[in-house]
């Protein structure tokens, strides 16, 4: 029997209510007046952020027209329909990848982070200075939520931090084909530099010491994800082969 987390099932079950409320044309505050549910707690439900009693969870799927089995079984999209989520730490190669990649499936390519950074109107430095992380999750669900219910195909570079935020990451996996790109320290160092930017060195001189322990502190993290390709010895063409 496969068992899933807590965390994937409340992402599983909020993707099946937003789709059923939309399949009826009805808007969150409509769906709040036919159930009783409020609004609020309706849109926590749905990016998997509410953890719903059974006497509301019977109400929502009441006035949806549908049963709470029907609600719980995966919410799963057709395989070829679902956005390929690239993950990993700077330097792993989410954005040449997923440019490639993206380019040979014919499918539009999406950096989140940047998707971020014009919502809030700020750099990703400004938003973590002047706001803070809570604030800059609360964006990157926004974010994910209308980008993971596009009906197109797509392929996002993640921020590699995702896998910190429980709830974010299990939306992501609930409505993706998550992809770790693992690569050693040295590699995703290297190809930083590669890039042209020198700063990690100059500006920290243990910053590669703790590269090492970042990478050591998610793996667990990333290991959840669909797939993992090791890129180390691969050109992005072979990675991108492998993908396709």
């Amino acid at each position: 029997m496969h068992y899933i987390s807590d965390m994937d099932l409340l992402a599983s079950v909020g993707t099946a209510v937003r789709a059923q409320r939309e399949k009826r044309g009805w808007s969150r505050r409509e769906l709040a007046e036919a159930s009783g549910v409020s609004e609020r707690f309706l849109a926590q439900l749905e990016t998997g952020d509410g953890n719903i009693s059974l006497r509301r969870f019977a109400d929502v799927a009441h006035a949806l027209g549908t049963t709470m089995s029907a609600l719980l079984e995966p919410a799963e999209a057709p395989a070829a329909k679902k956005p390929i989520a690239l993950l990993g730490v700077r330097g792993a190669g989410k954005s040449s990848v997923g440019a490639a990649l993206a380019k040979k499936l014919g499918m539009r390519f999406v950096e989140v982070d940047q998707e971020i950074e014009q919502v809030a109107g700020l750099a990703l430095a400004d938003i973590f200075t002047l706001h803070g992380e809570a604030y800059y999750r609360r964006v990157e669900r926004e974010v994910l939520t209308r980008l993971l219910a596009d009906p197109h195909p797509m392929v996002l570079a993640t921020g590699g931090s995702i896998v910190n935020d429980p709830t974010n990451f299990a939306l992501l996996k609930a409505r993706a084909h998550t992809v770790w790109l693992r690569a050693t320290a040295e590699d995703h160092w290297n190809r930083v530099v590669a890039q042209g930017d020198q700063r990690p060195m100059a500006e920290n001189p243990h910053a590669f010491e703790e590269l090492k322990a970042l990478l050591a502190a998610r793996q667990k993290l990333y290991a959840r994800a669909d797939r993992t390709i090791d890129t180390s010895e691969l050109t992005i063409k072979q990675v991108v082969g492998e993908l396709a």
